[in-house]
């Protein structure tokens, strides 16, 4: 790095483990890491009488006990960099002194990865159902929607153009949980969808873990395709291809079929079939026409049989070292459009050019410009805010009467705050950390009164008009003191900060806790009556006296009780219902101290490296449908640099996603660098 470079980009270079003080070597660990993991760590970790966390670092006796560990040298990364460690009752380290640790650590970390043959592997992974009605929709070119999906929280009326960087300044939107109406849409009579893929815990429902075909899913892709292609709505007004595909030729009808299924073998499989399974699919329809059927009964029975086969609903990795274009062509797809590759995608994929950076970066800018990028806003930030829990939430009507207005509830305009807020964020190209804090957002009438007033405004649920508003008061924008997010985070009758520090270390930080020990009783929705004129810190207090128990309260106090103005329905409160004043201080990351949540969002935004490091791993872990591990770190800090230095961009973060190394070659690492 040349000496010109700004200081403050050294600076995070060293957090991101890019550029250690020291070389690692065996001089290195014997005279630098051993001596301050005897200081400060092994009497938990090692000497005591028993080993916490299960990590003993007094076994450790060279670099290479380390390399071979990657996983642990993970942890330890993450619990020195957090200052989770050492715990609080501990001598501190110097700062100095931690930051050299988490640096030669990170290195060490590095050439570990380094020296490994292959990166992590994706597990053959089945089209979940938002992705399966994506890909017929794309396949046949179809007009309307395969079958309903209610996991869509929000529907777009017509104003999502990416293609012009700029959302409009009022845009009509819907949502499912809205009403039966913003279902009604064109799509095909009589298909029934398979049951909605889950979310994994702390992931996203694309993971290749948790998409598994069992037999009985298997019988239910047999019925589906055939209800599909056989489905009244399924003609020549709405199937795109019909002409080409469907409709019988004037002559020579046998020799049209094979042609016919070779270009659309190509587009369902994602890659050019071999010659022994076009002959089969080919057989199969000239059987139908054998059996008497019409051209256009006998190219539907193939088509039912080309979308209920396993080379369509799998992606798979073939794990071959020099790469894969085709793959890459639709990992690619599968990222931002939720779909099989277009035309054009399949093209490059052909001629071995995809993989090239420029044409790819061309590539990634085309896709994030086309429309079908409403697919990836579809599934993403709903799933990356678990935005899914609000629908289920229904606080107590007694003492939120305004809350409900009909039969509808204010939370179903609540959620698309933040959705509508991430696709500003995406179109216009705006900087990640205005998801934390921005001055602007989007709000319906009855949303815009519900902040200032506290009650409910508005009509019935049809498309709702969302106007883009400036936001003065930083107690509000962004999407962590978003009225939707305060709502999923408590109870019918009161906040429970410890839920809501966890959505914090895990949507924000990307740290999520561990499950609390099973003995442990929740705080109960009312208090006894001695405990009457307690807050919820004080009720809380008890949990932090058991050691079981202390350390994520530390970790999640802060987080949780930095929202404690906000109530159960996201509503701005000074004190308790009992008089007690809200107190929402405390410190974060053991460095920031806070009054108010002014001074919180500050204190995130002055570790605005670190959220983007944690976004850009859940985008990453999105992108190549499973969980990460220690051996994505070092691609994951090169991710967050380049993003940084590119201002924080959201399409920079994208496209270096897409360059990373767990994105180009999944199965097996690039021989050149």
């Amino acid at each position: 790095m040349p000496n010109t470079v700004p200081i403050a980009f050294s600076f995070l270079a060293l957090w991101l483990g890019l550029a250690p003080i020291d070389v690692v070597g065996g001089d290195a660990f014997a005279e630098f890491l051993q001596p301050a993991f005897a200081q400060s760590c092994v009497k938990c970790h090692g000497k005591g009488p028993k080993v916490k966390g299960k990590v003993n670092l007094f076994e450790l006796k060279s670099v290479s006990d380390l390399a071979e560990k990657p996983e642990l040298l993970s942890k330890l990364i993450e619990a020195l960099d957090s200052e989770e460690m050492p715990p609080e009752k501990e001598p501190a380290l110097a700062p100095e002194k931690r930051q050299r640790l988490v640096a030669e650590l990170k290195e060490i970390l590095r050439l570990s990865v380094d020296s490994q043959e292959s990166l992590a592997r994706t597990p053959i992974r089945r089209m979940n159902r938002f992705q399966y009605n994506n890909a017929v929709k794309d396949l046949f070119r179809l007009k309307v929607e395969v079958f309903p999906l209610p996991e869509k929280m929000m529907r777009d009326h017509g104003y999502f153009k990416p293609e012009t960087g700029k959302m409009a300044p009022t845009v009509k939107v819907g949502s499912r949980p809205l009403g039966k109406s913003q279902l009604i849409e064109p799509r095909l009579a009589g298909v029934a969808p398979f049951p909605q893929d889950l979310r994994a815990e702390h992931g996203f429902d694309n993971r290749g873990d948790h998409l598994s075909l069992s037999p009985l899913l298997m019988e239910s892709f047999l019925k589906l395709s055939r209800s599909i292609v056989n489905s009244r709505d399924f003609n020549s007004k709405r199937c795109g291809i019909w002409k080409t595909f469907f409709a019988g030729p004037k002559k020579a009808a046998r020799a049209a079929v094979k042609e016919r299924l070779r270009g659309f073998l190509v587009r369902a499989f994602r890659r050019p079939p071999d010659d022994s399974t076009l002959k089969r699919y080919t057989a199969y329809v000239h059987a139908q026409l054998d059996a008497g059927k019409p051209f256009t009964a006998a190219m539907r029975a193939g088509a039912a049989g080309v979308i209920c086969s396993p080379r369509f609903l799998y992606l798979r990795e073939r794990n071959e070292k020099v790469g894969d274009d085709y793959e890459l062509a639709s990992r690619l797809s599968f990222f931002l459009w939720g779909s099989i590759p277009d035309k054009t995608l399949l093209e490059l994929a052909a001629a071995g050019k995809l993989h090239q950076p420029e044409i790819l970066r061309l590539q990634v800018d085309r896709m994030l410009k086309d429309r079908r990028l409403k697919r990836f806003c579809d599934s993403f930030p709903s799933q990356w805010l678990q935005l899914d829990r609000i629908i289920s939430v229904i606080p107590e009507r007694e003492n939120n009467q305004d809350f409900f207005f009909g039969a509808y509830r204010a939370s179903m305009h609540m959620m698309l705050e933040p959705l509508l807020l991430f696709e500003t964020v995406l179109i216009e190209d705006r900087p990640i950390t205005e998801l934390l804090a921005a001055d602007f957002s989007y709000r319906s009438a009855l949303l815009e009164k519900w902040y200032k007033e506290g009650g409910p405004a508005g009509g019935p649920p049809t498309a709702i008009p969302f106007k883009r508003v400036p936001v003065t008061d930083r107690r509000q924008g962004g999407v962590i003191t978003n009225a939707a997010v305060m709502t999923m985070t408590s109870s019918s009758t009161r906040t429970k900060p410890i839920t809501r520090g966890a959505w914090l270390a895990t949507v924000i930080f990307n740290n999520p806790p561990e499950p609390p020990p099973a003995n442990v009783p929740e705080l109960s929705e009312k208090p006894a009556k001695k405990d009457e004129g307690l807050t919820i810190r004080e009720r809380l207090a008890v949990h932090r006296e058991r050691p079981d128990c202390a350390g994520c309260h530390a970790k999640l106090d802060p987080l949780g009780f930095a929202l404690e103005n906000y109530g159960p329905t996201g509503l701005w409160r000074d004190k308790y219902s009992n008089g007690r004043v809200v107190d929402p201080g405390g410190t974060l990351l053991r460095k920031h101290e806070f009054k108010n949540i002014v001074e919180f969002k500050d204190a995130l935004l002055a570790e605005k490296v670190r959220f983007t490091r944690a976004f850009a791993g859940h985008l990453l872990s999105f992108a190549v449908g499973r969980g990460l591990v220690a051996t994505d770190s070092p691609a994951l800090d090169r991710i967050a640099a380049a993003t940084i230095e590119k201002g924080y961009r959201m399409k920079a973060l994208v496209h270096e996603i897409a360059l990373s190394e767990p994105f180009l070659q999944n199965s097996e690492k690039k021989a050149a660098k």
